[in-house]
Formats: structure tokens, sequence, C-alpha cells
């Protein structure tokens, strides 16, 4: 036994070191974060009473509001918060200025003008919204309360911009000098781990062994990779120059991540969709492939040279360019001996979309990888001009939130100037400020919801706090006693995601409630009034966030769903070099908008996921249609003949109609039409003689003639032509020629997932497979 005793104290120790290393991990920042605050805000507090301002609370709740977990966010948040004070100061004194003896057309101006901000604050989902939010709401907290005296606009802007600067300041000082936590410190590992995952996720999906659930969990994820990266980003360029200086490769890396991910995705369809198929040739085509499957890994991650950081990736990304050189040789090599086999038509079609499509992934994870490695230089990027990732709401539901912000101003407005409610000006502006604030939330009806419950509580905590503890105290010291578990315990609540309105409405109306003007008013009969009128104006906005439209409702989803398909749309018909920066973002956006309201209705995901998949395949292959044929057109020899490439317009006009009105008729004419493109462009190509795209009924479709691949060089395996076929092949110079099989390969992409079963498309699977230049119905 006591031979024993040595190991179970040893054992024990390791465990509370275990215990202590997680805790300081998990729960450590999020203590360090409520104490930083809390000192911030007492700090503040002292600052402002013994500066003599009027109002010390409002210097104390910019800190609740600007005050983040790492430097960064403080910096970014402050930037935006005094930069919307200030807008918000001089609308004020305009407004008054502009109406200074009528009332009701005052209110009607600032009623329209929190309208405009919080649809703004709801247009802009990242730090930009703290600019609308505050430039929405300092109007309303400066001109409602000077409307009867309107010559003192001026001292209250002047005063309420000190207030919220010596906030400001004072949260990015404690921030960036108490135990600071830099956002830029987590970026590398933030990549790091975004590419060992996603490494391990081409090697799994290419292979088969990840199903389709485990395939929308991790596009799920990556969508939030995304979006965090750039997050991070945008707050680490504000407090460390080495991210300023890499700012630009990380927005290339956020770019080159998505094109290689949507190119992954392309990939992974087809070889899943000849997967499903039960035939002799397709399982040629397939063992064909497997080799270059296997291989992809192991260029990026070997056993023996593991990319562990960013100056690892150079060797990785070296690996991969030999890969990409060497590949349209030994492709066309795998071509030829597939076509001595005599496969069918349809199957040496599919071999050849799947081999475009898996030169275009190398070439594409070979410029992530090189991004990736880029990271480690310290010499300023040149030549990159890619447009950062910007979130985005919808136009129609950003209106939305600003005719439901309207409303429920108006009525605040309107009983108050019909009843004269003495607190009906205190009552408007947090009305406005609710609004502000829950527009900013994926789930604004649940935010409103949340903060109304903080009101509530802070009802009672704050009368026992003003009217009981605090007359005890002496001095600024004890105040600070009284305050502490109050806010402490607000701040805990506000770091957990489930509670995080809850905390942050009883931050600011306790607040508002509790902390004593300077000087010290004692006042109960106006502390109930004003918490009353809280209450009331913060139930009304919550109230209108949940019965007008509100977000969680299927329409809003329907909504989304909608603007996914105009991606589409945008791809087919706006303007090429806008649609390449927004097409790849604003899908990805739209999702995890989508993703964010329905995370707890796994049908409603699984809908928004399969369009978002069939808006990535047909608008990103029409992105690279549009582009080929443009460059076409622009050849001299095909400049001459100016109609050669109207089938393809045709294509995309029913591609439009299809995703801007689904229909199984406009399902059916653009199958169609993209029938007959790929007969006109495989003529054009002399690629193969005119042949239906469908098995013949033994199952061997016709053979097919040889031809180069897209990508390939010119000592690729000369095409044996026929001879229609042939006179127009060889007076096509070869890279003209690449890029009409190039035109062939996206076009019978698009077709297969038009005619892909789980489609979200209306029709389901049952669609005949259109024969080349077969003619569409009208």
């Amino acid at each position: 036994m006591n031979a024993a005793s040595p190991p179970a104290s040893g054992g024990f120790i390791a465990d509370w070191r275990a215990a202590a290393a997680d805790w300081t991990l998990t729960a450590a920042p999020g203590w360090l974060h409520v104490g930083k605050t809390f000192g911030a805000a007492i700090l503040v507090l002292w600052l402002a009473m013994r500066l003599e301002l009027p109002q010390p609370r409002t210097a104390m709740l910019t800190v609740f509001i600007v005050m983040q977990p790492h430097s960064g966010a403080v910096l970014a948040k402050s930037f935006y918060r005094i930069g919307g004070t200030v807008i918000g100061s001089l609308v004020a004194l305009s407004l008054v200025a502009l109406f200074p003896q009528e009332h009701a057309l005052f209110l009607l101006a600032i009623t329209c003008w929190l309208a405009l901000c919080t649809a703004g604050a709801t247009r802009n989902r990242n730090f930009r919204s703290y600019g609308f939010v505050l430039a929405g709401y300092t109007a309303a907290l400066i001109g409602i309360p000077t409307i009867d005296a309107p010559s003192g606009i001026f001292i209250a802007a002047v005063t309420r911009l000190t207030e919220v600067s010596l906030g400001v300041i004072v949260s990015t000082v404690v921030s960036a000098v108490v135990f600071p936590q830099h956002v830029s410190n987590t970026i590398p590992r933030v990549v790091r781990a975004r590419f060992t995952s996603f490494v391990e996720f081409i090697s799994d999906s290419l292979s088969g062994r990840i199903d389709r659930a485990g395939i929308e969990a991790s596009n799920l994820r990556f969508i939030s990779d995304v979006i965090n990266l750039e997050a991070a980003r945008s707050m680490g360029v504000f407090e460390n120059p080495e991210i300023r200086l890499r700012s630009g490769r990380l927005t290339q890396l956020n770019s080159d991540f998505m094109a290689v991910s949507t190119r992954l995705h392309a990939l992974h369809q087809t070889l899943n969709r000849l997967r499903t198929r039960d035939h002799a040739e397709v399982r040629l085509v397939l063992d064909a492939f497997e080799p270059y499957l296997r291989e992809i890994a192991q260029q990026l991650n070997p056993a023996e040279t593991p990319v562990l950081q960013a100056s690892d990736a150079g060797a990785a990304a070296h690996r991969l360019d030999l890969f990409r050189l060497a590949l349209p040789a030994r492709i066309a090599g795998t071509r030829v001996a597939l076509t001595t086999q005599e496969i069918g038509a349809l199957i040496l079609l599919d071999f050849d979309t799947a081999a475009e499509l898996f030169y275009r992934f190398v070439d594409e994870l070979h410029a992530y990888t090189a991004t990736y490695a880029s990271l480690a230089e310290t010499l300023p990027p040149v030549g990159i001009a890619t447009r950062p990732y910007v979130p985005k709401t919808g136009l129609f539901a950003t209106t939305v939130s600003g005719l439901r912000a309207a409303l429920a101003l108006f009525t605040v407005c309107f009983f108050w100037y019909a009843t004269a409610w003495p607190s009906g000006g205190l009552a408007t502006i947090f009305a406005g400020v609710v609004c502000a604030i829950s527009a900013t939330a994926i789930n604004p009806f649940r935010t409103a919801y949340q903060m109304l419950l903080g009101a509530i509580i802070a009802l009672p905590a704050g009368a026992v706090a003003a009217f009981i503890l605090a007359p005890q105290a002496d001095g600024f010291a004890m105040l600070a006693v009284v305050l502490a578990p109050f806010l402490i315990a607000a701040l805990c609540l506000s770091t957990k995601p489930r509670w995080a309105g809850v905390g942050i409405g009883f931050l600011l109306f306790f607040g508002f409630g509790a902390v004593p003007d300077n000087p010290v008013v004692y006042n109960p009969v106006g502390f109930f009034n004003d918490l009353i009128a809280i209450i009331i104006a913060t139930g009304l906005s919550a109230a209108a966030f949940g019965v007008i439209l509100p977000p969680t409702s299927g329409w809003w989803l329907k909504r989304i769903v909608r603007d996914l398909r105009q991606q589409v749309v945008a791809a087919c018909i706006g303007r090429r070099e806008e649609v390449k920066h927004s097409f790849e973002s604003a899908s990805r956006d739209l999702m995890y908008q989508a993703g964010a309201l329905i995370e707890d209705r796994p049908d409603a995901q699984q809908v928004a996921l399969a369009w978002m998949f069939v808006t990535l395949e047909v608008g990103h292959a029409m992105i690279e249609l549009r582009s080929e044929t443009a460059a076409l057109v622009a050849e001299a020899a095909f400049a001459r003949q100016g109609d050669w490439p109207k089938p393809l317009w045709t294509l995309r006009d029913d591609m439009v109609r299809l995703f801007d009105k689904p229909t199984v008729a406009n399902r059916r004419r653009a199958l169609a039409s993209t029938a007959t493109a790929i007969a006109h462009v495989q003529q054009k190509a002399g690629d193969m003689a005119l042949a239906p795209l469908h098995e013949s009924a033994s199952g061997v479709a016709p053979a097919v003639t040889e031809a180069k691949l897209p990508g390939m060089t010119d000592e690729r395996v000369e095409p044996r032509l026929s001879t229609t076929a042939a006179t127009v092949a060889t007076a096509l110079p070869v890279r003209q020629r690449q890029r009409l099989l190039r035109l062939v390969s996206y076009l019978h992409f698009m077709r297969s997932a038009l005619l892909d079963p789980r489609s979200p498309l209306p029709g389901g699977g049952d669609f005949r497979e259109t024969p080349i230049g077969e003619p569409h119905a009208s």
C-alpha cells in the first residue's frame, strides 16, 4: 500500500496541472476580459467625476460597449465609435438648427435618421456597423433632451463627445497595457489550422471516405473560417505593423482559399457522380484517376517534411508546381490509354471534364499554398490587389430592418407627442438604441428580447444599488464596492454567447439608472419613471422585431435562397470583373447568414446548403465560360465570325431564366441549351464528330476521336480528326482549340449539375439526356 502512494500523489499533481492548464486556455481569458472591463469602467467613472463631467455614466457605458478581449478589436470599435459620435453630433446640431420650434418635424427627422442608421448597421455586419449605431442614437441622445431648449444643443454635443472620447481613451489604454491580448498572435495559428484541416479534407473527399453530411459540415466550417480570418485581419491591422504589412497577403489567402475550395467541390461532385454510376467504363475512368488523387495530398504534406507553419509551405508549393507542370503530359497518356479500350463518348467527356477540373484545382491549390508561404516573407507584397471579404446583408432585409425601426420609433414618438409623457423623450432614445444594437445581430429578435430581460432585472437591482446601498457609501472607493457585484455579474453574462444580450441590456440600463450624475441627485420617482419608460421602449422594439417579418421566419430563408440564385444570374449577365471578385464571397456570406438563422433546423440547413452548392457549381462554371468566350471573341479568327457564340448566349439567357424563376420547364430548357452548346463548341474545335450525348442501347457510346486536353503543351499527342473536323481544327492555333475544349468541359459540368438528382432545382432527377445538336423548345 505504501509503495503505491507516490504514484497516486504524482497522478494527483499531474491531474491538477492538467486542470490548471485547461482553465488557463478556456476560462481564464473570459475572466481576464471581465476584470479588465470592470477596472476600465471604474477608472473612467473616477476620471469623469474628477473632471466634473455632467454625466459620468456616459463614459462608463462607452467602456462597456467598446471593450473587447483583444486590443485590435477595441481599437477598431473605438475608431468607428468616435466617428459615429462625431457624425451623430453634427446631425443633431443640424436638425435642431432646421427645426428649433417645430417639435413634430424634428421628431420625424430624428426617426428617419435613426431608421437610416439602423438599416446601415444591418447592411454592414462588421465593425463599421458600430459607426452607424453610434451615429443614430447619438443624434437622439443629444437632440431630444434639448428639444425644449435648443440653445443648449452645442454644449450638449461637446459634452457628449468629451465623455465618449474619455471612455474610448481609457478602454484603449487598459486593453493595450494591462495583460494585452493581441489578435495578431492568433492569426498564424488560425491560418495553420485551416491549411492542415483543408489538406485532410482534400484527401478524405477525393478518396470518397467522407459522406455528404461530413461534406456539408466541413463546408460550413470553411465558411466560418473565411469570415473569422477576415475579422481577425481587420482587427490586427490596428494593433500590429506586421499584420498591416501582410494584410494584402491575408486577403489574397482568403480569396485563394475560396477559389480552391469551390474547385475542390466541383471536382468532388464530378467524381461522386461517376462513382454512383455502376458501369464498367466508369470504373476504368475512376481507376485511371486514382493515382493522381493519392498523390495530391502527399505533395502537400509528406511525412518527412510536413507543413507546420508558413515557412514550410514554400517547399510544398514547389512540389505542387512540379506536379502541376508534369500533370498535362501524364493525363494525356492516361487518356490515350483509355481511348484504346473503346471508351464511350459520354464517359470520355466525363474524363475530360474531370481532368480539366483536376488541373485547375491543382493550379489553384498551388496558388493558395504559395500565398500561404508568402506570409513568412518580410518584404512588402507587390501586385496584390484582391478585394477584402466584406459581409453584406441583402438590400431587402436591410430595408425591412430600417422600416421596422422607423415604425417602432414612430409609435413611441407619436405616443409621447400625443400624451405629453414626461419620460417620452427617454423612451424614444432607448427605442432607437435597442433597434440599432439589435439590428447588428444575426437574430435581432433574440437580442432585443434578451435586452428586455436585462432591463427588467436592472429595475430592482438599480433601485437597491442607488437608493439603499449607495447612500451608505462614503467616498468613491465605497461606491465602486457597491457597483462591483452588479457589474461583474452582468459582465460574466455578456461573455456567454447564449446570454450576452441579457448582460449587455443589464449593463446599459443599470448603468444609466444606478450610476450617479455629477452632482449626485436623489430622485427615486424620476428613476422609476425612467426605467419603466426604458422597459416599455425595449419591449416595443422587441415586439417589432418579433412581429414585423422576423428573420427567424421562413421568408428570410426564402429570401436568402433567392439571393443565392441571383448570384448565378449575376455570374451570367453581370460585369465580368466585378463578378469575379464578388461571387465567391457573396455566396458564402449568404450561406453564413442562413446557417446562423437555422442552426437548430437541420432540414432547412440542408436546403440552403444544396442551393449554395448548385450556385457555386453553375455560377463558377458560367464565370469561367464567359472568360474563355471573351478571350476567343478577341481573337481575329473568331472576331470575323460574329455569330459563332450565339448558342452560348442562348444558354446564358436560359440559365438566367432558370435561376430567376426555377421551374421544371426552365430546367429542361437549360439542359437542352447546354447540349446544343456542347455540340456547337465540339464541332468548332473538331474534338469529335456529332454524336448523341446519351449512350446507345448497348450501353456503349460511339468512339470519340483523340484531342488535346485543356492546359496541355504542344508536346502532347495530336488528335485523330474526322475529315470535316480536321479542316476546322488545323486552321485553329493550339491555344484557341484548348480554349474551346475548356468550354466543352465547363458546359458538360454545368449539364451534370443540372442532371444531379439531389439538386434543389425543381423536377429532381427525372430528366432525359438531350442528344447533341437537338434544338430546345422556344
